[in-house]
């Protein structure tokens, strides 16, 4: 579990953002679903969530009476936000802040404020923490880190929550720290604003893709006694590594740390709905060209950290 310096750091962080988001006040601004038409909350358009969204809402749209009205969030925490207060209908979120959420722990956002209404769909695939610099910076560990401006993610978001807890974890405490997209932090690291970014996101993430393909790009490994640190202090990170040629230029495999993509809903979707759009999703994951070969029912409870939907769970056992 992190500590209490990670919660004091995200709260500065994040300021009144995350509780904001608590409050409503951060939602896509169209609010839930009306009838058929659902609210979808997803993230950035330059990470995964979004344009899988998409791909999610063509699959519940061609074989449902259901519409899905996808919105970019600042994603996780965000998204559990517009969940608590019903102005989104299903969302993707990250497992870790699923936990902290329903269980009011954890970082500054939900301290004491647990989520209550939030419950569980399905997970989907890991989510890589991709840690990258310049190829001219000569950052070549996390522990390099120290001294370096370092884009953390979105504001409130579950990338800057993993990027905190594993700066802290290896004890890196000196840096000046920037919060942007993936977009944005691609454009700092171009232009030689920030000497790294964490990028939460399934590979290969665009933003990324995009950055590789234009400039010279190292990504930094989080192995050996950061990763080892990392998951001491937060148990939902799981080993990972991103295949040898998944960006251009990089040539060998990049041993890091990942937590689980996952759809959640709210106890006020009924039954009915939330049993449809799990059926749909699942019944046609052969339509999927994004993460087609994590996301299927065999590994769809694989890391679920909160209790499942009724709708959800009905689904699943059948």
């Amino acid at each position: 579990m992190p500590t209490e310096h990670t919660r004091r750091r995200f709260l500065q962080a994040t300021g009144a953002t995350g509780i904001a988001a608590l409050a409503g006040c951060a939602g896509g601004g169209d609010g839930a679903g009306d009838g058929t038409r659902l609210s979808w909350h997803a993230g950035g358009q330059s990470g995964t969530y979004y344009p899988l969204s998409n791909e999610f809402k063509t699959i519940v749209e061609d074989n449902t009476d259901y519409s899905l009205n996808v919105q970019t969030t600042g994603a996780s925490v965000e998204n559990v936000g517009s969940l608590a207060k019903g102005n989104a209908d299903f969302a993707l979120i990250q497992n870790d802040i699923a936990y902290f959420a329903k269980n009011g722990t954890g970082i500054d956002a939900f301290q004491d404020r647990a989520v209550d209404n939030l419950v569980g769909v399905a997970t989907l695939y890991p989510e890589t923490i991709t840690l990258i610099t310049r190829a001219d910076t000569g950052i070549e560990t996390v522990a390099d880190l120290d001294g370096a401006t370092i884009n953390t993610g979105d504001l409130g978001s579950g990338t800057q929550v993993n990027a905190l807890q594993i700066l802290e974890a290896a004890g890196v405490t000196d840096y000046e720290e920037q919060t942007a997209s993936f977009a944005q932090a691609a454009e700092q690291l171009r232009n030689g604003d920030i000497d790294a970014a964490f990028v939460v996101g399934g590979w290969p993430v665009g933003a990324i893709e995009e950055l590789a393909n234009t400039n010279d790009i190292e990504i930094v490994p989080i192995e050996g006694e950061a990763r080892d640190a990392a998951k001491e202090a937060a148990s939902w990170f799981a080993d990972d590594t991103i295949p040898s040629g998944t960006y251009s230029g990089i040539d060998r495999s990049i041993e890091t740390v990942s937590v689980q993509a996952m759809i959640a809903t709210h106890d006020g979707v009924d039954e009915a709905t939330v049993t449809a759009v799990t059926s749909a999703i699942f019944e046609h994951t052969g339509d999927l060209t994004i993460k087609p070969d994590f996301i299927d029912t065999a590994s769809a409870q694989d890391g679920m950290s909160i209790d499942l939907h009724p709708g959800a769970a009905a689904y699943f056992e059948s």
